[in-house]
C-alpha cells in the first residue's frame, strides 16, 4: 500500500498512542497536526516557514483548487508537491465539506452533488468518482472519499440518509481510485448517535482503506458530545490503521483527541485566529489587537522559542495589525503554528513517557485558567 502505518507505543492506562505514517514523501510521527493549505499554501508563509515550525505533512483543499487554478494545470505542472514547492507528504480532502456548506446553493442526488462556485456562481458537479479523479490529478499522498457531512443539529433520519449515501459512495471511490501511488481514507460519519457511528464505522472497514477519519464532529456540537462520540467510535476502527479527527483545531480538543487514541489532526482555526490578531498560548486567547497591549513590550508568550516571540512585543504586533501591515499577520500566523505543533510534540513525549493523562489535566488546568 501507498500509505501505511505502524504503532510505535501504546498508552497503558488509556486509548494514546505513537505511531509512524509511512507515505510516498516521507514518514510523519504521530499524533500530528496537518496545517491547512487550502488553496496550495498555508496562508502567508513559505513551505520552508512551515517546516521550520514544526509542520511535516499539510493539507489542501479540493474544491478550492479544482475551481482555481484547476487540477489539470497542477497535473501539468507536475502535481501538487511540485506546484507548490512542498516536499512532505500532502493530504487533500475531497471537497464534500466546502460543497455541502454551501447549502441552497448545492442539490444532493445518489449520483453526486450539483453546486454552483462562491467566486463566480458557475454550476458543477462533483460525483465520487469526480472526487477521486481531481485527487489522482493533484497527486497527493493522501486522498479522501467523497462523503456527506451532515449538520448539526440534525434528525437521526437525515443523519442516517447521509451515511448510507457516505458509505455507498465510498464503495464507489475505492473502485476508481487508480493511482498506486496514493493512499485512500474513508470517513465515519454518523452525527451524535453512537449506534449510527457503529454502523458507519462497520460499513468502511469492510472496504480496508489505507486510513479512517472520523468526520461530522467538531460542527457546532458540545465538546462534551464530541468526546463521548470519539470515546465510542474510536474502538470501532482497526487498531493497525491510522485515525484522523477531521476539523479539529483547537489546543484543549487536540489534547482530548490524543488522550482519546487520534492519529491525525487539521483545522483553519490557527491560521484564521491568527489573521484576525488572536494569538495562542498555555494560558488561553490573547487578542494582540486589543487596547490593552498597545504598550505592552512582551513577547505572545515569554515561555515561546518562535522567531515571533523571540524578537517582537505585543505592542509592535498589535501597530502592524492596526495598520494592515502583512508582517503582523505573518508573525501571528508563525506564532500559532509553532504554538499547535510543540503542543504535538508534547503529547507524543508525553505518551512515550507514559504520563498522558497527567499531562492532559496540567495543560487544561492551565490553558482554561482553572
Amino acid at each position: 500500500m501507498a500509505v501505511s502505518f505502524t504503532v510505535t507505543k501504546k498508552d497503558s492506562a488509556g486509548q494514546a498512542r505513537l505511531g509512524l505514517l509511512h507515505t510516498p514523501h516521507g514518514t510523519v510521527e504521530t499524533p500530528v497536526f496537518m496545517p491547512v493549505g487550502t488553496q496550495a499554501t498555508v496562508k502567508t508563509m513559505t513551505p520552508e516557514e512551515v517546516r521550520q515550525v514544526g509542520g511535516r505533512i499539510i493539507l489542501s483543499n479540493t474544491y478550492h483548487l479544482y475551481l482555481r487554478p484547476g487540477q489539470e494545470l497542477i497535473r501539468e505542472a507536475g502535481g501538487l508537491h511540485r506546484f507548490m514547492n512542498w516536499g512532505g507528504p500532502i493530504l487533500t480532502d475531497s471537497g464534500g465539506f466546502q460543497v455541502f456548506s454551501l447549502g441552497p446553493l448545492c442539490k444532493v442526488t445518489e449520483e453526486g452533488v450539483t453546486f454552483r462556485s462562491h467566486i463566480d456562481g458557475s454550476e458543477h458537479f462533483f460525483s465520487p468518482e469526480k472526487a477521486m479523479e481531481v485527487q489522482m490529478a493533484l497527486g497527493s499522498d493522501i486522498a479522501m472519499v467523497f462523503d456527506e457531512c451532515a449538520p448539526y443539529p440534525c434528525s437521526r433520519e437525515y443523519v442516517l440518509e447521509a451515511l448510507e449515501r457516505t458509505g455507498r459512495w465510498a464503495r464507489r471511490c475505492r473502485a476508481v481510485h487508480r493511482r498506486e501511488d496514493q493512499g485512500v481514507f474513508g470517513i465515519v460519519q454518523g452525527g451524535t448517535f453512537a449506534d449510527l457511528r457503529e454502523k458507519s464505522a462497520g460499513e468502511l472497514v469492510e472496504l480496508d482503506f489505507s486510513g479512517y477519519a472520523i468526520g461530522g464532529l467538531s460542527v457546532g456540537e458540545p465538546k462534551e458530545l464530541m468526546y463521548e462520540m470519539l470515546d465510542y467510535t474510536v474502538p470501532l476502527l482497526p487498531a493497525d490503521k491510522p485515525r484522523y479527527l477531521m476539523g479539529v483545531g483547537s489546543p484543549d480538543c487536540l489534547v482530548e483527541g490524543v488522550a482519546r487514541g487520534i492519529d491525525m489532526f487539521d483545522c483553519v482555526l490557527p491560521t484564521r485566529l491568527a489573521r484576525n490578531g488572536t494569538v495562542l498560548t498555555r494560558h488561553g486567547k490573547l487578542v494582540v489587537r486589543n487596547a490593552e497591549y498597545v504598550r505592552d513590550f512582551a513577547p505572545f508568550d515569554r515561555d515561546c522559542s518562535c522567531y515571533a516571540c523571540q524578537n517582537y512585543s505585543r505592542a509592535y504586533v498589535r501597530h502592524l495589525i492596526k495598520t494592515n501591515e502583512i508582517l503582523g499577520v505573518r508573525l501571528t500566523t508563525i506564532h500559532n503554528l509553532h504554538f499547535i505543533l510543540e503542543l504535538m510534540k508534547e503529547l507524543r513525549e508525553a505518551v512515550s513517557e507514559g504520563n498522558i493523562l497527567a499531562y492532559r489535566d496540567s495543560f487544561l488546568k492551565r490553558y482554561q485558567g482553572a
